[in-house]
């Protein structure tokens, strides 16, 4: 069945809202904390008690570590650094979302999936897009930081494509093991990148807003989120779940001019339009046969609770 229900349409719409939000909240919430010392601690707070109740996924401990190098060490540590830099919180969600893009070009590259026409046009349409967007972005905003934001978005599509590979069902365990790979190397990259005064003087100054936005982006974003995500993309084609992914710079960009006055320019305002009818077309032009659903009781079948998989994008 492919048509969604209301109550997962609902649901896949608040998760993206949420991931949406996320950006203007790492932004409020690296004040006084050093950006890589802040994926540190978002990434201790996944981790306990999570890792003590979820069961480790069925895949070799160098997959997880390499989905974890690169879902959560690299795409994260790269965006807190590019909002650090001065990446404006919608822009960030906005430019993050070629890694669709991305994810299918390593793909075709890495795993001999050979894009579609139109994933070839959606892809040109992408790229065009993301051009303009940063052409028109205003003078305050630096490069480096929008770079720094295509190479987490880089990051993520590897990520994706490494998942795949693996060919185990990830879901909320994948999500919670792979983050081991990212507290102690980021507080050590940390200590080299910002000093050892700088972090302790961000740790000595922890405040509620720095609080507020570790667990936000800890429990909302990546325990919740991945994990209602994934049981949708368990119980639907991928075609018919990825679309709500262009929901996430929409709830970016107003969460960011509604509570930061953050204005787009007229340059990515239309680049941002090229880039996400790129990545829709590129998105949905993936045709799989879609899968039976898995058998649930009757008193779950309109639950959240199926069986997680792969996320393809998130």
């Amino acid at each position: 069945m492919d048509l969604m229900s209301l109550r997962h349409a609902l649901a896949a719409v608040a998760v993206a809202v949420i991931w949406g939000a996320n950006f203007v909240v790492i932004d409020a919430g690296l004040h006084d904390m050093p950006p890589l010392t802040f994926v540190a601690l978002r990434f201790v707070t996944v981790l306990l008690p999570a890792i003590f109740v979820v069961k480790r996924p069925d895949a070799r401990w160098r997959d997880i570590l390499l989905v974890g190098l690169f879902l959560s060490f690299g795409q994260f540590g790269l965006l807190y650094l590019s909002l650090h830099l001065g990446m404006p919180p919608g822009l960030a969600s906005l430019v993050v979302q070629v890694q669709v893009i991305f994810t299918v070009v390593i793909a075709a590259l890495a795993l001999h999936e050979r894009p579609t026409r139109r994933q070839q046009l959606g892809i040109l349409l992408g790229l065009v897009g993301l051009t303009v967007v940063a052409l028109g972005r205003t003078a305050s905003t630096p490069l480096l930081a929008v770079v720094l934001s295509l190479a987490a978005a880089l990051s993520w599509a590897t990520g994706n494509v490494v998942t795949r590979r693996v060919g185990t069902a990830s879901g909320l365990s994948m999500t919670v093991w792979s983050g081991l790979v990212v507290p102690v190397p980021m507080f050590a990259l940390s200590l080299l990148v910002d000093g050892p005064d700088a972090v302790v003087n961000g740790l000595r100054h922890i405040d509620a807003v720095t609080v507020g936005s570790t667990l936000y982006t800890a429990y909302l974003c990546s325990l919740f989120g991945y994990g209602v995500w994934n049981t949708l993309l368990a119980r639907y084609p991928t075609a018919t779940v990825v679309p709500f992914t262009l929901l996430v710079p929409v709830s970016g960009i107003a969460t960011a001019w509604i509570v930061r006055g953050e204005q787009p320019t007229l340059g990515t305002a239309v680049g941002g339009l090229l880039l996400l009818l790129g990545v829709l077309v590129t998105a949905v032009s993936r045709r799989r046969t879609p899968r039976p659903a898995p058998a649930v009781a009757d008193a779950d079948r309109d639950g959240l609770v199926s069986k997680p998989r792969e996320v393809f994008t998130g």
